[in-house]
């Protein structure tokens, strides 16, 4: 079940209205493929219920950010970078976020040495 808003891009995307090369889908959460990589790997991983970010969670929301996290390791070791990799989220317009449904972004998938400034 999920909840959505009319012009969030994301809650198109989970509702089917906008296509994403998706690489986990379950009853609560979707990753995909982000459209800009910043990282070899660079996936995006949403919860289905729209959240506008980490300062506007509610306290029934913990356990949902708790399943994305466990997702997140679980694409990370599936996609063979769970011996390095980072999992990062920015929290409102001032902080960077653009779309304004909580999402995390897993990377990784560096070479040794290379530059990992994201």
């Amino acid at each position: 079940m999920y909840t959505r808003h009319m012009d969030c891009v994301f809650c198109k995307i989970v509702k089917g209205e906008l296509p994403a090369k998706k690489e986990y889908e379950d009853e609560e959460i979707v990753a995909f493929w982000d459209l800009h990589p910043k990282a070899p790997i660079h996936l995006l991983i949403i919860p289905k219920v729209h959240i506008e970010n980490l300062g506007l969670m509610k306290e029934e929301d913990s356990r949902i950010l708790g399943r994305l996290q466990w997702v997140a390791r679980s694409l990370a070791e599936k996609m063979k970078i769970d011996d390095a990799f980072r999992l990062s989220t920015n929290s409102g317009s001032g902080a960077g976020q653009v779309i304004m449904h909580l999402h995390y972004h897993l990377t990784g998938g560096w070479k040794e040495g290379e530059n990992i400034n994201i």
